[in-house]
């Protein structure tokens, strides 16, 4: 990373943790982030509640251990219970932040809006589709030219470009996309959604 990209890294983790509360207000409130009049939202979170419940629980778990064994050091009582509540915080900012932030297929703009909570964000074009089908995988070595936004190691939906497009890291990186595989709860949905939408925008 540059110097101009290691100075702008304390804005995008203020931008990164902003984000993030504002992905639990949207959950409270129970608001979609980016959700078009003209568009249908692919939410990828079935099945990660359970997990995330495990996590909140663990978090909360350990908070009580460390309050009994810290009980005679104030000071140090305090600093980890502030770490603590901190990551329990975070831990179900995320979960909200894949709730409020789905795939959402915008038709009146024509583009194919594929997400991973806050870490993803890519905006497809439906004219640069070449093609789009269910395809489970567990597996995913990193590749040139490949996005994998799986969701619990595992992505179900493949989208193959015509052209690539740019995706942009939450760090800055840039990288051109011609594969991305994602998740969804209904995947065979999704797909078929996409493959009507892009009828009027599909490559000749």
């Amino acid at each position: 990373m540059t110097g101009t990209g290691l100075a702008r890294v304390p804005y995008l983790l203020v931008r990164h943790e902003l984000r993030l509360w504002r992905s639990l207000w949207l959950w409270a409130a129970r608001r979609t982030h980016g959700a078009a009049a003209t568009g249908a939202v692919f939410g990828y979170t079935r099945g990660q509640g359970a997990m995330m419940s495990g996590l909140v629980f663990v978090c909360v778990v350990e908070s009580v251990m460390m309050s009994v064994l810290l009980r005679d050091s104030p000071t140090a009582h305090l600093a980890v219970l502030v770490l603590d509540v901190y990551t329990l915080v975070i831990v179900v900012g995320l979960h909200a932040a894949s709730v409020v932030r789905p795939h959402v297929l915008d038709t009146g703009a024509g583009t194919l809006r594929l997400r991973r909570a806050l870490h993803a964000d890519l905006r497809i074009p439906l004219e640069r589709i070449a093609s789009v089908r269910r395809e489970l995988r567990t597996a995913h070595e990193p590749a040139d030219g490949v996005l994998d936004l799986a969701v619990q190691s595992q992505t179900s939906v493949t989208v193959e470009l015509a052209r690539p497009v740019v995706h942009v890291s939450p760090f800055g990186r840039r990288h051109e996309i011609r594969t991305v595989r994602c998740h969804a709860d209904d995947p065979g949905a999704l797909v078929r959604a996409v493959e009507q939408a892009r009828e009027g925008y599909a490559v000749p």
